[in-house]
């Protein structure tokens, strides 16, 4: 497996929980060249934490957002500072493990994939039970989006998303929330380059446990399958 190939982006808001353990489990990656972080704004201690890190952490960045944007905000600033071959993202709890990261980047580094998506529905891996109409939504959006993309993906609203440098560079993102994720399943297909998937586990956490997507990201989500979906641009 490459060593220091890796860019990472993770979006920050409100994770002062959690956010130093995803950071070091992250950087105990072998691939991991890069790990650029963006507080979006964060109202808790999100932004001194990753301020001190960063001091010790060689190969942490850290960008600010004086107003809070959205997921999409926030990758938009960390994908335009990437330097390294591939683009990984990654949140910033603890739903998504790191040490999947060589299972995602296969695909590339084997010059079969441009882009990889880590999908939660197929395959034998491990995931935690939790809401029945939170799966049912994120398949019917999938399913949408296929309509409109000609794809046949099983998780289009997966953080787990990686892409050669290039190819994530030079596509302009318009969504400042987590429309991010069927904008950039759309515009991807529209580039007709080779998209794989693979199986990842999932540690999904309850709304209590700091979960922000909700019903109306979900209508919002509808709103860009058909935007993007259309779309000749």
């Amino acid at each position: 497996m490459n060593t220091h190939c890796l860019s990472v982006i993770m979006p920050v808001y409100n994770e002062a929980n959690t956010v130093e353990e995803v950071i070091r489990k992250v950087l105990e990656q072998p691939q991991v060249a890069e790990l650029i972080t963006i507080n979006d704004a964060s109202q808790d201690s999100t932004g001194d934490v990753l301020r001190e890190l960063a001091k010790s952490l060689p190969r942490m960045k850290v960008f600010e957002h004086s107003v809070n944007q959205g997921k999409g905000a926030a990758l938009r600033t960390g994908i335009s500072h990437a330097t390294h071959p591939y683009v990984l993202i990654q949140d910033a709890d603890l739903e998504y493990d790191p040490e999947e990261y060589p299972i995602l980047l296969k695909p590339i580094l084997c010059g079969k994939a441009d882009v990889v998506f880590g999908s939660r529905f197929i395959g034998g891996e491990a995931h935690r039970v939790l809401y029945f109409w939170h799966s049912l939504g994120n398949q019917f959006l999938t399913l949408l989006s296929n309509m409109f993309t000609n794809l046949n993906i099983t998780d289009m609203e997966t953080c787990y998303k990686v892409f050669r440098r290039e190819i994530i560079q030079s596509i302009r993102i318009e969504e400042n929330r987590f429309g991010f994720e069927p904008e950039i399943t759309a515009k991807v297909a529209r580039k007709k380059v080779r998209i794989y998937e693979v199986a990842i586990s999932y540690h999904g956490r309850t709304y209590a446990e700091g979960k922000k997507i909700g019903w109306k990201d979900g209508i919002s989500a509808i709103r860009c399958i058909l935007k993007y979906g259309m779309s000749r641009h």
